[in-house]
């Protein structure tokens, strides 16, 4: 049976170098790869999880609709040719679906092609065409500079920084913003 995303036409998208697709159940070996990864994941909002869970979370998300007001919805970044996971780009869209929110994570082999920048901008883009949100957001720690440089290579700007307490430790983190064209 074909998930809500799927059938509706939003995914895949195809892009430079990448495909923006469902993940699946068959990603986990790359998915724990790059999420196993401690530099990869040092300024992320997630843990590595064990296998088993790691895999129900893939599944889930193999069939969540996107945009899905209230949840946070992953979506793959893949190599068009052979299908295998290299990232992924979570979307949170607020309940009210006036704001979503982003988080992307590029595995390190796959960096410096300008795959995230593109993916990105199209998940901005992908936002803004099947939701009403205004505005686009993503968070980022101040030491994490390849973050910020992105965010601003798709248009985001610097809205607000602000003192926080991530994983135990004090840090600074910045917010970005992009609002929908004509706001």
């Amino acid at each position: 049976m074909e998930s809500q995303m799927s059938s509706s036409g939003r995914l895949p998208r195809h892009g430079p170098g990448f495909i923006l697709r469902q993940l699946s159940t068959a990603d986990l070996a790359d998915f724990q790869a790059y999420r196993h990864d401690e530099e990869l994941g040092r300024y992320q909002g997630w843990l590595p999880t064990p296998d088993e869970q790691a895999s129900a979370f893939l599944a889930e998300m193999s069939a969540a609709p996107f945009p899905n007001p209230g949840h946070w919805v992953q979506i793959g970044i893949a190599e068009p040719e052979c299908q295998r996971l290299i990232g992924d780009i979570g979307v949170y869209l607020d309940l009210d679906a006036t704001r979503a929110e982003i988080g992307f994570t590029l595995a390190r082999v796959a960096q410096g092609r300008g795959v995230a920048t593109a993916a990105v901008r199209m998940v901005v883009d992908l936002i803004f065409r099947w939701s009403t949100a205004e505005r686009v957001i993503g968070t980022t720690d101040a030491r994490n500079l390849p973050s910020m440089r992105l965010m601003e290579r798709v248009g985001m700007r610097l809205t607000a920084t602000r003192q926080a307490v991530f994983r135990g430790n004090a840090c600074v983190e910045h917010t970005y913003t992009v609002t929908r064209a004509g706001t």
